[in-house]
């Protein structure tokens, strides 16, 4: 895993996602699914490459509850987040270009 990609649980949540200026990708995972481990590696390389415009973490859906809390019910799940709120959300294992056209995308929203 990067040094750039946040692990994320229940009990960091506040600090990491909600008290967070900017925008923050969340790959909801588990150990056990294929696709996940699939995504894991791009969600790496996106936290190096973003390192500084955008916070990028994964959160293991079998350890924490937030996944249920957001609805999640299918994984991998990658949520696009504001101040807490959920602004977008893709499933399934996308590939790289996809995941970056959405990051940039909500990174120039921003700046509107």
């Amino acid at each position: 895993m990067s040094k750039n990609t946040k692990m994320i649980t229940d009990q960091n949540w506040n600090s990491e996602v909600v008290n967070s200026n900017g925008l923050v990708i969340v790959d909801i995972w588990a150990p056990w699914c294929g696709p996940c481990r699939i995504v894991g590696p791009i969600i790496d390389e996106l936290a190096d490459e973003y390192e500084g415009k955008a916070i990028i973490g994964k959160l293991n859906a079998d350890e924490n509850s937030k996944p249920s809390e957001f609805g999640v019910t299918g994984i991998p799940s990658i949520l696009f987040l504001r101040d807490g709120e959920e602004i977008d959300r893709v499933v399934g294992a996308l590939p790289k270009h996809v995941l970056k056209e959405k990051i940039d995308y909500h990174l120039a929203a921003k700046l509107v």
